[in-house]
């Protein structure tokens, strides 16, 4: 097998489970409730979602409530109205950081805004081990490439650790950059090229216009691939979508 088949199998393998878990699971449910978790997969979700992401799943939705609540003013934490463009890819961090702290020091506006969520802040991030899930994707890349290739490791590391680069493509250029199929307070834009590679997440304009919707494609021309695997996760089992919401 080629040497650039290999690293896209590989890549694309752990770019299609990091995408899974902020996608549907961090995203869709656990943050909008547009996808039902049932208690067994709710209770998987906080166990494993730091260790696929790196992130944390309740920061995360909490940092994405903030961001839907004042989505392009003073109090977005990664806006480029606010940041820039570039600006977006430390304010997503620094933001990041900052609401995790408050959530652990149990800030009543922020766990007020996370109630519903029935776990705490993962373990790792609880005992200063937030790198932990990084080093351990490391190994498993240098065992990958190990016996592979080295390419191919770096190709898996890259595609499961991909968020920064994600959320930065979604959070910048899909509030900068695009066409709007609606007219909302903010800035949102859909952009098609952010659509494809971040598995829908780039129609932000049609997503900020009905958040409660897991599809966020409209127009035909519009590919989600992030419903895509709400469909398939939904036909074998592991949750249910709320199709009672429409555009």
């Amino acid at each position: 097998m080629a040497i650039s088949t290999l690293c896209f199998i590989c890549f694309f393998f752990g770019y299609t489970i990091n995408m899974f878990y902020i996608s549907v699971l961090y995203h869709r449910a656990l943050t909008h409730k547009s996808i039902h978790l049932g208690p067994k997969m709710l209770k998987w979700l906080g166990l494993t979602g730091v260790w696929f992401t790196g992130l944390d799943p309740k920061t995360w939705a909490c940092m994405h409530r903030l961001h839907h609540a004042y989505s392009d003013t003073d109090k977005d934490p990664h806006s480029p109205a606010r940041f820039g463009v570039f600006g977006v890819w430390i304010s997503q961090y620094t933001s990041y950081m900052e609401i995790q702290n408050k959530l652990l020091a149990q800030d009543p506006e922020l766990n007020l805004l996370v109630k519903d969520i029935p776990f705490n802040v993962s373990y790792t991030n609880r005992k200063n081990l937030s790198w932990l899930p990084y080093i351990i994707h490391g190994f498993i890349g240098f065992a990958l490439g190990s016996w592979l290739n080295g390419f191919a490791g770096a190709a898996y590391f890259l595609g499961m650790m991909s968020h920064p680069v994600q959320g930065w493509m979604v959070n910048a250029l899909a509030h900068k950059y695009g066409r709007r199929n609606f007219s909302t307070p903010d800035q949102s834009t859909n952009n098609t090229l952010v659509g494809l590679f971040v598995f829908g997440e780039g129609y932000q304009n049609n997503h900020h216009h009905a958040p409660q919707n897991a599809k966020f494609s409209v127009k035909w021309y519009e590919i989600d691939f992030g419903y895509l695997m709400c469909l398939i996760s939904e036909k074998i089992g592991l949750l249910k979508i709320n199709r009672n919401t429409t555009f």
